[in-house]
């Protein structure tokens, strides 16, 4: 797939924003810090699509991008940056629960992780969360850039291992040298295709 347009479309901050037609979606989580926006902006081709920060914990709603006038692209909150109160987290994550469970045309679920980190309590959270309602996921083992190339299989296979999950399901990704854009980019082309 070649990405030629993206554009920002809108943001939910309640569940009454949350879109519910027959666009295709694919939906991008993870922890504050696991580069989600890079993520988002590299895939894409733009370097400010989705807002990057150098402070973790910015996204706090649910951002939409229209992409090839085909899909949609959901950038979620991201999880276990605490900046601001317990309530505001609690709203966060009651914000995502209802998008994941009431989106009626979401695809997959990429959900982000540092492949130099081991998975924290909330990735598995989000995972079991995943699994229970049966909502497809792909694991993006993100940052391989940081990492020897030869260290980068076994950092993919640790977390797929930490998660209890086949090592085919972890993808190595990095916005820095596009180690995995193309595969992700064909992998998209599939469900939305």
């Amino acid at each position: 797939m070649k990405i030629s347009s993206a554009i920002y479309l809108t943001s939910a901050v309640s569940e009454d924003g949350i879109l519910k037609d027959d666009c295709p979606e694919v939906a991008f989580v993870g922890r504050s810090n696991a580069g989600k926006s890079t993520l988002i902006n590299c895939i894409c081709g733009q370097k400010n699509l989705a807002k990057t920060s150098s402070k973790p914990g910015l996204t706090k709603m649910i951002n939409y991008f229209f992409v090839n006038k085909q899909f949609r692209i959901v950038d979620l909150p991201g999880y276990g940056y605490a900046q601001t109160g317990q309530k505001h987290i609690a709203n966060w994550a009651g914000l995502m629960e209802k998008y994941l469970l009431s989106s009626p045309s979401l695809k997959t679920v990429f959900v982000l992780m540092d492949s130099r980190n081991t998975p924290s309590e909330l990735d598995k959270m989000m995972l079991n969360f995943l699994n229970t309602y049966k909502i497809p996921y792909i694991i993006i083992a993100t940052k391989v850039d940081k990492l020897a190339k030869s260290k980068i299989p076994q950092a993919c296979n640790m977390i797929a291992k930490q998660l209890g999950v086949r090592k085919e399901v972890v993808m190595p990704f990095s916005a820095e040298n596009f180690t995995g854009k193309e595969q992700l980019l064909e992998y998209l082309e599939g469900i939305i295709n």
